[in-house]
């Protein structure tokens, strides 16, 4: 069941520094509407953190919010991790109350 609203948050960059490329951004958009239907995805915004041996990092980082089951988001976050080479993933829920109507 689609319960909540998560945002994660995506690189914008590897670790090593390498810019991350549309299209290679795309493949990733590809891969969360199979697992969940569908992304809304914000305007990068700046982040920084602490790293767990202390290092500062600095980075833009995207903003993207998904329809999905807790399932759901912990698939997201391990295939995130992997496929954008990362040591951590940022997600949270958002909301909880979803209202989602057709015509």
């Amino acid at each position: 069941m689609k319960d909540k609203i998560w945002e994660i948050l995506v690189p914008t960059q590897f670790n090593n520094g390498k810019k991350i490329s549309t299209q290679y951004h795309q493949k990733w958009d590809q891969k969360i509407r199979d697992i969940s239907g569908g992304l809304t995805i914000f305007t990068p915004a700046k982040g920084q953190w602490l790293g767990s041996r202390g290092k500062l990092f600095k980075e833009k980082m995207i903003p993207v919010r998904i329809i999905c089951s807790k399932k759901e988001i912990n698939t997201i976050i391990t295939m995130t991790l992997e496929y954008y080479r990362q040591e951590a993933v940022l997600a949270y829920a958002v909301g909880s109350d979803i209202i989602i109507r057709e015509s």
